[in-house]
Parts: C-alpha cells; structure tokens; sequence
C-alpha cells in the first residue's frame, strides 16, 4: 500500500502582520467606498501572518508580467531544492529512488516545467516521469496526493516525489479593487512543499482510496483573468458556502470504504478561509478541534494555495499521538470548484524496501 510519508515545509523570510496588511489596506485605499467591509473581511480570515518571498515595498510594485515571472523562476530554483532534500529525507529515499515528480503551482509559470529542471540538477534518473499541474489552484495540493497514490497503485514498487511552490504574492494586482480581490491581498502568503509517497515502506498515511467531485456550473466562482500584468485572482463572495454541497460528498467517499466521515481520526482539510473549517465542522459533525491543524497553517501562514495541505498533514505528524490503524481524511478544495479527496490509515515503522529489490522496479 502506497504510504504519504512526513511532508516538508518551507516558508520565506519577510512576514507581513495582519496589523499591518490592515494598516496597508487603510493607506492605499482610503477612498474605497467598501474600505470598512474589506476590512472588517480580512480581519475575520483568522490570519496572524503570513509569508512573503519578498519585502512588502518590492511586493507592491509591479514590473511586469516578464519581470514577475522571472522571479518566480529564480526564486523557485533557489527554494525549492533544500524542501525536496527535506522530504526525501523524511522518506529515507534518494534521487534515485524516485519514479514521478508531481509539480503543482498556480503561481508562476515556465516550460519545461521546473520537474525537467529537478531532474537535470538534483540527481533523479533521466527516466522520471513528469506531471506537472498548474490549473487547479488550491486544490492541486490534494490532487498531487491522488495523482501519486495512482501511480503507485498502478506500479507498486515506485515512489512518487510532490513539490508545491506557491508565490501567491507575485500575483498581487494594485489595480484590482473589487472585495475579493481585496480580501486576497490579506489571505494569501508564500510556501513551498514536498513530500514523499513511497509504493512500499515508510511512516505516514497508507492511502487507501481517493476521489474527485467538481460542483456543476461553479467555474467561474474562482478563476484567473489572464491579462498583460499576468494572474488577476477573481474570487465570487459564493464560495465560503461550497461546503454545504461538498460535506455529503465526502461522506459518501468514506462510505465506500465503510468508515463514517464524522467519526475519523485525523482529518487534513484545505484551508482557504475559517468559514470553510467552520462549516466543515457543522455538516460533517466532527468537532472544530479535528481541523486545528489546517486552521494552524491558515493562522500563522495564510492561504498558501496547493501548499495548505501538505503543511496541515506536517503538522498532524510533528503532534504525533496517532496510532497505526487510525483512519484519516486529506481533502483540498480549488478551481472548478473541485474537490481532491483522499482517505487513509497511519502506518507507523514498516521497513524501508531492502536497495536490492528496487533494482527492477517493473515501472522501469
């Protein structure tokens, strides 16, 4: 059974306080004719601080789509190699031990994707596969679970590696002013994730089934407009009630397994906004207190897109307490709107796979 191994997680050195973010939004638009309810918008989201690959004067400025899209390349060749080591680390693997890279962001964009460079520049064999998924937003991060778990599914001696880079900073448009927009300017910061699934062996979650649901005629409740200044983030005030919809489907995707969806272990949830804790919370049935690892990532990170997940599942591992056997449930929730759903056991101190089984690993 394929095991999601400890994530890790790194974020930027520049922070940016909510009392600051709310001393910003009354200096730069103090005219906004629905300045108190923006404020009073992001005051809510629950966020201390959040994660900044840049200083706050460099981040407000905005030179270009080129010039913005240079950086994220730049930045993310600097960041993400020593989170990738991290997480190999975690999973007691090597380059070489891995079969996929999933490389998900919604920040940035290059091509090849940064998996071509991984590949070229950290030791993994010239015979690893690629995906990578930049349209799904907040829910790649799930997504990236599901995409692995299939993989070693289909090729059960392989690892898959996943890394999430999201610079949701650069996406930051000084001229969008509607109230989401707005509202995104003070929820989202800055992260990079990476995590292991190994296809035998390893301490984490041992997946056991995954699912997708998209809710009819929500697409365009969260999209980018793509434009010359790049990402311009859109964000519809309807999707905060997204649970009440999505709350029966994964209760119906842990019936399949038998399991009451009220009554799990640990639960690792995408956190875009408190009232999706909330009412998660409310139509599942389970106590606010399940969800205080995902509502951690959203207090001292923000919203850091595909990267909420990852983070939130790091932290349920370094509380430890979790016994094998444990049922969990990991769901990321983005674009489409779309949900990525996972369910699985915690598997505690199997034995890595001895180094001559791997030798002919039949995904080769």
């Amino acid at each position: 059974m394929a095991v999601l191994c400890r994530p890790a997680i790194a974020v930027p050195e520049h922070t940016i306080t909510m009392e600051e973010t709310l001393d910003l939004a009354r200096r730069l638009h103090p005219d906004h004719p629905q300045l108190e309810l923006v404020l009073r918008l992001i005051g809510n989201t629950g966020v201390r601080k959040r994660h900044l690959i840049r200083p706050i004067a460099q981040t407000l400025r905005h030179p270009g789509f080129t010039a913005r899209n240079e950086v994220y390349q730049r930045e993310a060749r600097a960041r993400v190699p020593e989170v990738t080591r991290s997480a190999l680390a975690n999973a007691e693997l090597e380059p070489t031990d891995i079969d996929l890279i999933v490389y998900v962001s919604c920040t940035g964009f290059t091509m090849p994707s940064l998996t071509a460079w991984l590949i070229n520049t950290m030791g993994f064999r010239s015979d690893t596969r690629q995906i990578p998924i930049a349209q799904l937003g907040c829910a790649a991060g799930g997504a990236a679970i599901n995409r692995a778990h299939d993989f070693c599914t289909a090729y059960p001696r392989a690892n898959a590696l996943i890394v999430a880079c999201e610079f949701c900073s650069l996406c930051y448009q000084p001229t969008d002013l509607g109230v989401g927009s707005l509202l995104s300017n003070g929820l989202f910061g800055d992260a990079v994730a990476a995590a292991v699934v190994r296809g035998h062996g390893g301490t984490g979650v041992s997946l056991e089934h995954n699912g997708s649901y998209l809710i009819p005629d929500t697409v365009d409740w969260i999209s980018y407009a793509v434009r010359d200044t790049g990402f311009h983030f859109l964000l519809d005030k309807r999707v905060p009630r997204t649970m009440e919809p999505l709350a029966p489907v994964l209760a119906e995707l842990a019936g399949r397994l038998h399991w009451d969806a009220s009554t799990l272990d640990f639960y690792v949830i995408h956190a875009g906004g408190p009232r999706i804790l909330d009412d998660l919370s409310r139509f599942l049935g389970v106590s606010p207190e399940m969800f205080r690892h995902s509502r951690a990532t959203l207090t001292e990170y923000g919203n850091i897109a595909s990267a909420v997940v990852l983070d939130a599942l790091a932290r349920c591992c370094a509380e430890g307490g979790l016994r094998p056997g444990d049922r969990g449930m990991i769901a990321g929730f983005g674009p489409g709107i779309t949900a990525e759903m996972s369910l699985g056991t915690w598997a505690h101190d199997q034995r890595p796979e001895p180094a001559a089984e791997r030798v002919h690993r039949s995904c080769r």
